[in-house]
């Protein structure tokens, strides 16, 4: 009997309308253009405003993007895996409310919380679930909302970060254009250096906690830029060798978008020229969960039947991983 495989057939995205740049910043904290691109090679971020609008309201669209695309009805789709740290609520998971958004009655699902990271761990994850046999269609959607966590008073965080969405559909294939293999890893020990100090079962949300600003994200810059450099730069030289693939097999490496010299460090130590790498980091910022599938849904129409492309990230906690994708259109 022949393998079943995962392959991403279609790719889907949203960013909100509202444009923070680097020059609106400057007149909330004391930063400047030239020090924001100089140190991260951000321009402007985009930010979902209105009132009761949160993560699932991004993830939507991206998701019908795809379901416009692949001509398919809502209720063919088994399972939504949705990556966020910005869920619409605690519970109910915020897989479900998107689910219900967009008519996907059959489906059941889940949030996967894996910050940077989350869109390649969720990734895998559907990937088994359409190996196994037991699912057709599944709905892998990264989407963060986080100026919803950002204390804008904070300019080692605020200039950083920005929302967005973006959703792969996957299906089985017997082809050999498929997800082929990744490496994810994890450890819990860096959670002092990046995370949210409240909100949690340890620190339940209170008066004092909300005005000491502890539901906000809080990062140790330096060393979370250490580790990342070193995680994203190992794993993904680390699936190369695996796999016997160098640099010049290659055709893209789409690279969570958290800073620019972290990019370039994992592009020189994959032996890969900047022509081969997704970056959209000036235009969006960190979207945390959405920024890999965010490059997949604006590089989408350079992308050819075929070629391997490696996705790599690195997110709080710490987490990190790399996947190795045979293009399958």
């Amino acid at each position: 009997m022949q393998k079943i495989s995962a392959a991403i057939t279609a790719v889907g995205g949203y960013v909100p309308e509202t444009r923070l740049t680097n020059f609106d910043l400057e007149k909330m904290v004391d930063t400047n253009n030239e020090w924001i691109i100089s140190r991260t090679g951000i321009e402007e971020r985009r930010i979902l405003k209105g009132p009761g609008l949160g993560s699932s309201d991004m993830a939507v669209p991206a998701i019908e993007e795809i379901l416009r695309k692949k001509k398919l009805d809502p209720k063919e789709i088994d399972c939504i895996i949705c990556a966020t740290v910005t869920p619409d609520m605690v519970f109910p998971a915020t897989a479900n409310i998107i689910a219900d958004k967009i008519g996907a009655t059959n489906a059941w699902g889940f949030d996967m919380s894996a910050a940077c990271s989350g869109f390649l761990f969720a990734l895998s994850t559907g990937a088994m679930y359409i190996e196994s046999g037991r699912y057709k269609k599944v709905i892998v959607v990264g989407v963060d909302k986080m100026s919803a966590i950002i204390d804008y008073t904070d300019r080692a965080t605020c200039i950083i970060f920005g929302d967005g969405a973006g959703a792969v559909l996957l299906e089985a294939t017997e082809e050999e254009n498929y997800i082929k293999d990744s490496i994810l890893k994890s450890d819990g020990s860096g959670r002092q250096f990046l995370h949210m100090k409240a909100g949690g079962s340890v620190k339940p949300a209170t008066v004092e906690t909300v005005l000491a600003k502890e539901h906000f994200a809080y990062q140790e810059g330096q060393s979370v830029f250490k580790f990342a450099v070193k995680g994203m730069a190992d794993v993904s030289a680390e699936l190369l060798e695996r796999n016997n693939l160098t640099g010049d097999d290659i055709a893209w490496l789409v690279p969570h978008q958290a800073n620019l010299r972290i990019i370039d460090a994992t592009a020189n130590r994959m032996g890969l020229s900047k022509d081969k790498v997704m970056i959209n980091i000036q235009k969006y910022g960190n979207t945390t969960a959405a920024t890999l599938p965010l490059c997949l849904w604006d590089w989408e129409s350079q992308l050819k039947k075929g070629d391997n492309i490696i996705l790599a990230a690195f997110g709080g906690g710490f987490t990190w991983g790399a996947t190795w994708v045979k293009w399958a259109y």
